[in-house]
């Protein structure tokens, strides 16, 4: 690549520490929030919460959520939150070590190293370290990745194993393909390979086996070619898989009487593909739109890189790529159940086209039509993706808290001064500079939302805010806290797992049995009261508590009482 002295001196600072330069750009873009940000609604708080029970009751084969089976997801990611909890919760200095939800995340931050790293180590069995460095650079400053590793849930691990077993296959298949050029790979590294392949299924069960088979099979059905298959050990390597996923998938079916299978595979996998589950649905292009988003501000090579990938798509590593992506993003639009992060699987291999294209394309502007148009369009879009997110975090504090904290006001200007800033870098042809730079931008606008936006919008803080005022109350000798109309994961959570989440009259039965402490929602409020008067007993108000549940939309008003004897 042509450019001028700071590229220079750029190139070959990421020639000497290009993993030291990842390390640090993704703890800068990962960490904000990691640590202060509460439990969040809905999926946070059901697995945190399943591996609190795990822990609690020593049970590490059924995963439960309160008193109710949660037969949806394998057991993998609770065990790995389970163990980093009780890790850290030999080391932490309080009582509440359990409710500690950074412990749970853990899992979700190693798994985004270890995509970050595989995506690195992959791009390296046919790129230079600079395409590996700017492939992993891409990858890691997603909006999407950056929102997945601080969250406990399975969708940064399952990553980590999915490019774990395709970086390996894309080495078997490279071999196949240019066996003086790519060293054969080692027994040991096909079947470590193979460890991650069971690993994935442990987390999210079909996932993995879906796209890692979709991969193979589109390969073999483009190239015509099936021998190489043979070099992935197929007898050996699923027999290990075997005895890695099958000891838990027995004992699950055993303790449930095959319950788990009917109603993950039967209920939860299969609704997926047959509607929008939790009206969860959206048309085929979804994804497309959305990437401009979700894959930001990598988005500002997106269409360049895939564009690339396709003039090259003889080349066998591209190829790889190209089915790899390909066969995800279709199968995920042709579900009628759509999520953001559904399609995540497949921004390692857009992020590798992108760096390839960077790298290798030279700062010549594209001659061909269409690839000076995505030339000129994608840094606008990316400018216009980062004015609105910008924006949004200025504004949300207005609309859902009190406003936002001084210095967002000088940061985020900051910000969008940097994303114009690689805009016009881009379209220089200083494009190495100008991923830089956007890259960046995004770090920057990410410390605001963790760090200035999200503190601010207190709007949305009921469970926290709820926990607040019950320690505020709570005497030594009160039972479990009961709630009635605000039943979220993330309460059970912080109040613990005996606590009740009931509706109004069910509540008041249960305090006028045993008194103490309730938290009752205003459409509960005189069915619970009722039923406390006809008991004999009496509520007393202590706290209004006001605010959004975010995962319904709904504005709820909330009453914390204490319930005595007449």
């Amino acid at each position: 690549m042509k450019s001028g002295g700071k590229s220079r001196d750029l190139h070959i600072l990421l020639r000497e520490r290009p993993l030291a330069a990842l390390v640090l750009i993704a703890l800068l873009a990962w960490l904000p929030g990691f640590f202060t940000l509460p439990p969040l609604d809905r999926d946070e708080g059901r697995f945190a919460q399943a591996s609190k029970q795990m822990l609690e009751t020593g049970d590490f084969v059924s995963i439960r959520l309160g008193e109710e089976a949660r037969d949806q997801k394998p057991v993998g990611i609770y065990w790995l939150q389970a163990a980093s909890t009780a890790l850290f919760s030999n080391i932490l200095p309080n009582d509440d070590a359990l409710k500690t939800i950074w412990t749970y995340r853990i899992p979700s931050l190693a798994g985004g190293f270890a995509a970050l790293f595989l995506t690195f180590w992959m791009t390296r069995s046919f790129a230079p370290a600079e395409t590996a460095f700017f492939a992993a650079l891409l990858l890691g400053s997603s909006l999407l990745l950056m929102v997945e590793t601080k969250i406990a849930k399975t969708d940064a691990f399952l990553l980590g194993t999915i490019v774990a077993t395709q970086a390996i296959a894309l080495r078997v298949y490279l071999h196949a393909r240019k066996p003086l050029e790519v060293p054969t790979p080692s027994r040991a590294l096909v079947l470590l390979g193979w460890a991650a392949f069971a690993a994935g299924i442990l987390i999210k069960g079909p996932i993995i086996i879906l796209i890692t088979g979709a991969t193979l099979l589109g390969l073999g059905l483009w190239d015509r070619k099936w021998r190489w298959l043979a070099a992935l050990r197929p007898v050996s390597g699923l027999t290990l898989a075997l005895l890695l996923v099958l000891p838990w998938a027995i004992a699950i079916g055993i303790a449930t009487d095959g319950a788990f299978y009917a109603n993950s595979l039967g209920g939860d996998f299969a609704s997926k593909l047959t509607g929008g589950q939790e009206t969860h649905g959206a048309p085929p292009g979804y994804y497309t739109v959305l990437s401009f988003v979700t894959f930001w501000p990598a988005s500002l090579v997106l269409l360049p890189g895939v564009l690339f990938a396709f003039r090259h798509r003889k080349e066998p590593a591209i190829r790889f790529l190209i089915v790899w992506a390909g066969v995800t993003w279709i199968m995920f639009e042709a579900a009628p159940t759509k999520l953001p992060h559904y399609v995540l699987p497949a921004y390692p291999a857009l992020a590798v086209m992108g760096a390839l294209w960077l790298t290798r394309s030279g700062d010549a502007p594209d001659v061909s039509k269409i690839g000076r148009f995505l030339d000129a369009i994608s840094p606008l879009i990316f400018l216009g993706v980062a004015l609105v997110l910008g924006g949004l975090l200025l504004w949300a504090p207005y609309a859902f808290g009190a406003g936002p904290a001084l210095w967002t006001f000088a940061a985020v200007p900051l910000a969008i001064a940097l994303g114009i800033a690689a805009t016009f870098d881009m379209w220089r042809g200083r494009r190495a500079d100008g991923v830089v730079l956007a890259a960046l931008t995004g770090v920057l606008l990410y410390v605001v939302a963790w760090h200035g936006t999200a503190p601010a919008l207190t709007e949305f803080t009921l469970s926290p805010r709820i926990e607040a005022a019950v320690e505020r109350h709570a005497l030594p000798a009160d039972p479990p806290v009961v709630l009635a109309g605000y039943a979220e994961p993330s309460v059970l959570f912080l109040l613990g797992t005996d606590s009740a989440l009931l509706t109004g009259a069910p509540a008041g039965e249960r305090m006028s049995a045993e008194g103490g402490l309730a938290v009752i929602e205003e459409n509960d409020r005189q069915s619970f009261l009722d039923m406390i008067a006809m008991r004999g007993m009496t509520a007393e108000s202590l706290e209004e508590i006001g605010g959004t549940n975010y995962s319904n939309g709904r504005r709820l008003n909330l009453t914390l009482y204490r319930v005595r004897p007449l």
